[in-house]
């Protein structure tokens, strides 16, 4: 009798032992298949950041050279979304800034370092020209000068205002009509036409929206002045 319950005994502990080698075998093996995908996620997520294309500063489509500033900018959307000008990665004007307005939007930055130097806008329709000849006449050399039109930019324009604004290096000026859409980075004191410009005329055939022409973009690199 005591054999008999000592083979009992020894039966329990047999299958209680086998019982929690099986447990822990199956248990190992769910462990090691988490693992797995965790390191197989791990290593997805890894490929997909090292294929990701890289971005460049104001979201433009290629590094720029040193000595050189990254700009992008883009016109207004009829009279409804402002203008937007950005720099080395920071936004100058916007809409969301709320330092645009209707007519020419005017960023000054300088040419050296970069930073920003000051922002207006010009009514160009129910405004006034003279605040606008002012402004760029005060403008330093060396300066760096970038223009976007929102809504209409051009009624109130004068000989004068396009005069300087060609001198900045504009060749697109002296034919900005009502309601075109541009944008355009100058300087001051610049020998030769600027290449940095963009300028859709206001046409119902061709227009996008109602009245106006589409957005006009563009991106580039400004040299930095040198001394």
């Amino acid at each position: 009798c005591f054999l008999t319950g000592a083979a009992k005994l020894i039966v329990v502990i047999a299958i209680f032992l086998l019982t929690f080698y099986v447990i822990s075998q199956v248990f190992e093996i769910k462990m090691d298949a988490n693992l797995g995908h965790i390191f197989a996620r791990s290593a997805l997520d890894a490929a997909a950041r090292s294929t990701k294309p890289p971005r460049y500063k104001c979201g433009i489509s290629k590094a720029c050279p040193e000595k050189h500033f990254a700009f992008k900018m883009s016109s207004g959307a009829a009279n409804v979304v402002g203008p937007k000008i950005c720099v080395e990665d920071n936004v100058l004007m916007s809409g969301v800034k709320n330092n645009v307005g209707r007519g020419i939007n005017v960023a000054l930055v300088n040419g050296k370092t970069g930073e920003l130097l000051d922002t207006k806008f010009f009514d160009m329709w129910g405004g006034d020209v003279a605040p606008l000849v002012e402004f760029l006449k005060s403008i330093q050399d060396g300066t760096i000068v970038l223009m976007a039109t929102y809504d209409d930019g051009a009624t109130k324009l004068n000989k004068e205002a396009r005069k300087l604004i060609a001198d900045l290096g504009s060749t697109s000026i002296t034919n900005l009509g009502f309601r075109d859409n541009w944008v355009f980075c100058g300087g001051k004191g610049i020998k030769t036409k600027s290449p940095f410009e963009q300028h859709i005329k206001n046409n119902k055939d061709t227009n996008k929206y109602e009245g106006w022409p589409e957005v006009v973009e563009m991106e580039g690199c400004i040299p930095q002045k040198q001394d």
